[in-house]
C-alpha cells in the first residue's frame, strides 16, 4: 500500500477533551454540567456545599440575589434533584430551606473535577 503523498489532506484532529467537554449541556459522567455552570446556580450549590441547610433569606443575602433570581434558578436546580427545597413554618411564619442532595453533591465534585481539568489543559497548551 503506498504512502499518502506530503501534501494529501488529512482529517481534522477531534477537540482536545477539555474543550470537547464545554459542547455538552448535561451532567452526565464524562461531559460538562451546564446547569450548575452558570453563576448563580454554581453560588447556590456551593454555598449549600458549605452549610447543611439554608433558609431562602440567608441564600438570598449570602449572594445578593433577587427573590425572583433565587426562586428561578434554585427551581431548576430541585426539578434536577441536585437541591431539596422543605417548605415549614416557624412561629407561624413561612420558612424556606434548601440542602444540596447526594446527587447535587457529586454534580459538584464532578463539575470542580471537570473545570481543573480543563484549566489544566490550557495551562499545559
Amino acid at each position: 500500500m503506498a504512502a499518502k503523498p506530503a501534501s494529501a489532506k488529512t482529517a481534522p484532529q477531534a477537540a482536545a477533551p477539555a474543550l470537547s467537554a464545554l459542547t455538552s449541556t448535561t451532567g452526565a459522567r464524562g461531559e460538562f454540567d451546564r446547569l450548575i455552570h452558570e453563576r448563580s446556580r454554581l453560588a447556590i450549590v456551593s454555598a449549600l456545599a458549605v452549610n447543611k441547610t439554608l433558609s431562602f433569606n440567608d441564600l438570598k443575602s449570602v449572594l445578593a440575589i433577587s427573590d425572583g433570581n433565587l426562586s428561578s434558578h434554585a427551581r431548576k436546580l430541585e426539578d434536577a434533584g441536585y437541591i431539596l427545597c422543605e417548605k415549614r413554618f416557624e412561629n407561624r411564619l413561612p420558612n424556606t430551606c434548601y440542602s444540596l442532595t447526594g446527587t447535587g453533591r457529586k454534580a459538584l465534585k464532578h463539575y470542580i473535577s471537570h473545570m481543573e481539568s480543563l484549566i489544566a489543559a490550557v495551562k499545559h497548551s
